[in-house]
């Protein structure tokens, strides 16, 4: 209830809960005291399949208390645990709460595991069997769901597995675009170009860099304009990492290849954010996340320690 910016809703719901509970008392008590219209044979009247009378019996005493019992327990649960509106309960639960307790009590049965891996270097840990098992685990549970099980990546996603890094390959940066995330931002920029033609200009030219199929007249004119992209891109198309500038040269399209793919690009822009896993991993399993996913780029590296 905290995401609202008034009490109104956590007044709402924490009445209609105990006027309802408040309600099924009333329901009971009412059900004892009423007396229903009878005949002489204890009898209401009604009569289905010709003979099935309906008798006025009062409600069955195990019943009864079971109601009870149901009421009470509805109360003491409102008192104990947060059901009754912004209210939290006398033991302050909370599911995230629950959560955090869970996950530091797994983390330190598992902290024996990681002991050993303790001072070893990422391109150590990398040649070590054992802790990439553990990595692999790691990156199934925290980054397959966007890189892919193999690492591969897909549209929108980067490959894992070959040279190209946006924004570094090195273990340290590795290790700080796990912890800390990070956004990829590519501004529309047609505007900036001065129009479509040039931005198709562009297009062709940006395609020309890698030596993909291209409009050599548009690509000579697109070159000129392409100064406004070389602020980030750099004046060769290489990118520079220190902004996660892609390198336009090297035939590797993130977003998708083609004009009409780079011509969207430059429109509309592009925000790319890979999130923060910092508070979904202690330091040990960083460590060892980092060392994997910087071994799936230098196997060479790692298969000559």
């Amino acid at each position: 209830m905290s995401d609202f910016t008034s009490n109104f809703w956590s007044l709402y719901v924490g009445g209609i809960t105990i006027v309802s509970i408040l309600a099924c008392a009333l329901l009971l008590w009412f059900s004892g005291k009423a007396k229903a219209m009878t005949a002489n044979d204890n009898t209401t009247g009604h009569v289905w399949d010709g003979d099935l009378r309906e008798m006025n019996n009062p409600l069955p005493r195990w019943w009864v208390w079971l109601f009870v019992i149901t009421i009470i327990f509805a109360l003491a649960y409102l008192v104990m645990y947060p059901g009754a509106g912004a209210f939290k309960g006398q033991l302050a639960w909370s599911s995230t709460g629950q959560y955090d307790k869970e996950v530091a009590a797994g983390n330190k049965e598992i902290e024996p595991l990681y002991a050993k891996f303790n001072g070893m270097t990422p391109e150590q840990l990398a040649a070590d069997p054992k802790a990439m098992a553990i990595g692999e685990r790691l990156f199934m549970n925290n980054c397959a769901q966007c890189h892919g099980s193999d690492a591969r990546g897909s549209k929108g996603f980067p490959n894992l597995t070959d040279k190209d890094w946006l924004g570094g390959g090195t273990p340290d940066i590795i290790k700080n675009t796990i912890v800390k995330g990070r956004t990829g931002n590519m501004p529309p920029m047609a505007a900036a170009l001065g129009g479509s033609e040039d931005v198709t200009n562009v297009a062709q030219y940006v395609l020309s860099l890698s030596g993909g199929p291209h409009d050599s007249v548009k690509a000579a004119l697109g070159k000129a304009k392409f100064g406004v992209c070389a602020a980030c891109h750099g004046p060769d198309g290489k990118g520079n990492p220190a902004v996660g500038a892609p390198n336009l040269t090297d035939d590797i399209w993130l977003h998708g290849f083609g004009e009409a793919a780079i011509v969207a690009m430059i429109n509309n822009g592009k925000v790319n954010p890979m999130p923060a896993q910092a508070d979904k991993l202690t330091d040990a399993q960083v460590n060892v996340l980092t060392a994997y996913v910087w071994g799936l780029s230098n196997k060479a590296t790692v298969a000559a320690k």
